[in-house]
């Protein structure tokens, strides 16, 4: 947006230079020019009145002298006709083939009693000669015409001289004004940017962001606090709402342990009667009961956000976690397995995040895999980012369920009487989020599942 603007304003500051330095030049070129007939008039009047004294040969001899000397002091041409057009006196080089046109108007018009009242507007590039008339005599007395080409060197120069301090000031006052525009537009989107950031945090779950700008418009400083305080109320809420999952979950534990231990110290006192299935059904829920506990007080830590990101030795964590969890499945008859898990991987996330994540996705595996089948884990580094990937062979999940995978307490129908809490996945993917990551899943081909964490690599 800031280049947005800047680009918006050097094209209504470049349009106003050039229509203020364009009539400005133009109107100096058309001053110069009209100096130029001024001057180069009155010289052709003088001649013009005195070829209408010429009576004798003197006359004619001092006549040709006087153009003569004139001609030779501005490079210029002079030439005195009669009515018919015969040459009477000439001095100089004659007009150029690109002035032999306005040489024949100008004569035209002088043998018919009227002077040269403008020429061409005289410009850096030309033209390089002008030509005007001055009629010898008046009215009926016409008797001739004479007709001056003038070098245009001095004006052409004057002009050009002129141009440039006029380009130059132009260009001098588009700098300054472009550097204002640079000034004025980071003033007004500095408070943006910041109010940009702030957005992009709290959305990515950082409910401490605020912005903190304290320049710019009244109208962005007022949003700057309406921002804040809106981001207070969002914080506020949410805290509070985590506060009482993590208090909830907290005291209900202690009253749902003595459940637990009440109805074991029951089960003595049973007989053989339908009684004891049911006291094993409720222990069993009761038990259930706590693991989903359990899970909401770690979400709800997670959630908090009192961790902050520190370094992970991605590749001690995942040989770590596959050798704790080899006699887990090859108790429950299933294969696991590390890739080459490179030296050296480190990640920036939340403590533990690999851990955990491998520790939710395994447990699912050992649980949900039928015997015989195959997990691998694997650890690589990619285009500045560490992945975890996890893959299995077993029957897997359907396209519509995938995106279901990662909710909290979601389970698939033929898994309801399966033991856990449906919270393990959904505290791994907020982990990710909360390190700069991302957790994802996949179909493994031809059949089974695929679950990646990724992180920010160091």
């Amino acid at each position: 947006m800031r280049r947005r603007l800047l680009a918006v304003l050097m094209l209504l500051m470049g349009a106003a230079m050039l229509l203020l330095s364009l009539p400005l030049a133009g109107s100096y070129a058309s001053g110069r020019t009209e100096r130029l007939l001024l001057q180069r008039r009155s010289e052709a009047v003088r001649f013009a009145d005195l070829a209408d004294r010429v009576r004798t040969r003197a006359d004619r001899t001092e006549l040709s002298a006087e153009i003569r000397r004139y001609a030779e002091l501005y490079g210029a041409a002079v030439v005195v006709v009669d009515t018919t057009g015969h040459t009477l006196v000439r001095a100089g080089t004659g007009p150029t083939a690109s002035a032999a046109s306005a040489a024949g108007d100008a004569l035209r018009r002088a043998l018919t009693g009227r002077s040269t009242e403008q020429l061409p507007t005289v410009r850096p590039w030309g033209p390089d000669t002008v030509v005007l008339a001055e009629p010898v005599g008046q009215d009926e007395r016409v008797s001739g015409a004479v007709l001056l080409a003038a070098p245009t060197d001095a004006a052409r120069r004057d002009v050009s001289v002129r141009w440039s301090l006029i380009a130059a000031g132009a260009l001098g006052a588009f700098s300054a004004a472009a550097l204002a525009a640079v000034a004025i537009a980071r003033w007004l989107m500095r408070p943006v940017r910041d109010l940009d950031r702030a957005v992009e945090g709290l959305a990515a779950g950082s409910l401490h962001t605020r912005v903190v700008a304290e320049s710019g418009p009244p109208e962005l400083r007022r949003l700057r606090q309406h921002f804040n305080a809106m981001a207070d109320a969002v914080a506020d809420s949410v805290g509070r709402q985590r506060d009482f999952v993590a208090d909830a979950s907290h005291q209900l534990r202690n009253p749902l342990a003595t459940l637990v231990l009440r109805l074991e110290n029951v089960e003595p006192h049973l007989g053989t009667g339908p009684g004891r299935d049911e006291h094993a059904r409720a222990l069993e829920e009761a038990e259930r009961l706590e693991v989903l506990l359990d899970g909401l007080l770690a979400l709800a830590r997670v959630e908090s956000g009192t961790a902050q990101p520190v370094d992970q030795d991605v590749s001690r964590a995942v040989r770590k976690r596959v050798a704790a969890w080899e006699p887990v499945f090859r108790d429950a008859g299933l294969e696991l397995t590390a890739a080459a898990v490179p030296d050296g991987l480190t990640a920036l996330a939340l403590p533990d995040a690999v851990g955990r994540f491998l520790d939710a996705v395994l447990d699912n595996a050992s649980k949900f895999l039928p015997p015989g089948g195959h997990v691998e884990v694997r650890a690589v580094l990619r285009d500045g980012e560490v992945g975890v990937r996890v893959c299995d062979d077993g029957p897997g999940v359907s396209e519509e369920q995938l995106p279901l995978l990662l909710r909290r307490f979601a389970r698939a129908p033929e898994h309801q009487n399966i033991p856990g809490s449906g919270l393990g996945l959904a505290i791994a993917d907020e982990i990710a989020r909360l390190s700069g990551g991302r957790l994802t899943a996949a179909r493994n081909l031809p059949h089974g599942l695929v679950l990646e964490l990724t992180l920010p690599s160091l």
